[in-house]
């Protein structure tokens, strides 16, 4: 690569395919910015880290000098893109619809800077010019520029098929439409590229194809790799659920936690992807061994998190971890507050199901027969000691799963 933002997104692991490599090097090499989107269907009201490697793409191009389009699938959410999916997605109502995009908004505005000027991002709706659209003339003009035959050979498609698992008329149509979107962007905003993921890759080439078929322009498609944890996982969920972007459904505390519970072969893949540090700063944190890669980890958390949350949130997260060892007040940890009517036996099982620490009272039994569960840093073995529902009220209790958690449970 000769560009530098191709450089960059080379360097850090993002760069998967594209249609023309050599010739957006070239693009990519002279002075004028370039215009560039990823599609967001709006399926909850906030994204979740997940997204975040797309986000930090488009964060990585504003920051080369280019133009961000973020473009929110107000109208696709409506259809459901069948990538990476057993089944057809979940149908939300136009009010939820409206309710998610009002949402995820807020989790791009720590990330990238929007207003008016040549490189600043911006955020369109599909739904402005696919609401309106009359089906036969679509079909007529756009729908011919399509080969089912081809269609039917994207993974998106082969996948389901393969499997024997339903795909809907419904879902199949959702290539079509991405693909005019970016027809769309293109005449609207001249954007040449569209960004996103290797699972898109079916998806962005027929829009590539379709706005040259039709506008005889040339465009762009590049995808970034799929990004997993060290077990293969896909990124963004933890064993309680999406690790989401929004502090309104995600603590800060909880956030920092799943970026300083990385694993140690993917810190440093992390840092590039999900930081601002630069080469030396990784190449040093790169060289750490044994109990030194705590500190990476450490590094990488206060990272991630002051980008999404801020810098001042720092501060509390830190004295919350001086709580959880023993070195600070306990007054610091995160708080649960659990309902009284939710508490039918005053008990420590009881508590943990209702908190939400452990989904079953079996859970609760296996992690404290395996030595996972304390109560005011001592160790419990026997999940039906009773607990002082007055003094849970007032004070509160410590309860501590495995080395990592660690909170305040109190009733409301």
């Amino acid at each position: 690569m000769k560009s530098s933002f191709l450089q960059d997104l080379q360097n850090k692991g993002l760069l998967f395919q594209a249609t023309d490599l050599e010739a957006l090097d070239e693009l990519f090499q002279k002075k004028e910015p370039i215009a560039a989107y990823i599609g967001f269907d709006p399926t909850a009201d906030s994204l979740h880290v997940g997204n975040l490697s797309q986000i930090m793409i488009l964060r990585l191009l504003q920051q080369h000098g280019h133009k961000p389009i973020v473009l929110i699938g107000g109208a696709t959410a409506q259809v459901g893109d069948p990538s990476g999916k057993d089944e057809m997605r979940q149908f939300n109502d136009t009010e939820t619809i409206n309710k998610n995009i009002a949402g995820i908004k807020n989790s791009f505005a720590k990330f990238l800077k929007f207003g008016d000027d040549p490189t600043d991002a911006i955020l369109v709706n599909n739904a402005d010019w696919l609401l309106n659209i009359n089906y036969i003339n679509f079909l007529r003009d756009f729908g011919r520029h399509f080969s089912i035959n081809r269609m039917l050979s994207f993974e998106s498609v082969k996948s389901r098929l393969d499997r024997e698992q339903n795909l809907s008329f419904l879902e199949f149509n959702y290539m079509l439409l991405q693909a005019y979107d970016f027809m769309e962007l293109f005449k609207k905003h001249n954007c040449i590229l569209q960004l996103g993921g290797s699972d898109q890759w079916g998806n962005i080439v027929n829009g590539v194809e379709l706005t040259r078929k039709v506008l005889n322009k040339s465009v762009f498609g590049l995808t970034g790799p799929l990004i997993t944890t060290s077990s293969g996982a896909k990124m963004g969920k933890s064993a309680k659920g999406a690790i989401w972007l929004n502090a309104d459904k995600l603590n800060h505390f909880e956030y920092w936690q799943f970026w300083r519970n990385t694993d140690d072969a993917g810190v440093i893949r992390y840092m590039k992807i999900f930081t601002d540090f630069n080469d030396e700063e990784i190449s040093k944190f790169s060289k750490m061994q044994s109990s030194e890669i705590n500190q990476a980890k450490i590094a990488l958390a206060d990272a991630a998190t002051a980008m999404c949350r801020g810098k001042e949130v720092l501060k509390e997260i830190h004295q919350q971890i001086e709580a959880a060892f023993g070195k600070g007040n306990d007054e610091d940890l995160p708080t649960k507050f659990v309902e009284r009517n939710l508490i039918d036996m005053p008990n420590l099982e009881t508590l943990l199901v209702a908190a939400k620490l452990c989904a079953s009272k079996g859970e609760a039994k296996r992690l404290a027969s395996g030595g996972g569960l304390k109560v005011s840093d001592v160790q419990v073995t026997d999940t039906r000691q009773e607990i002082d529902l007055e003094e849970l009220q007032l004070k509160g209790l410590k309860i501590s799963l495995g080395k990592k958690q660690h909170c305040m449970v109190k009733i409301k």
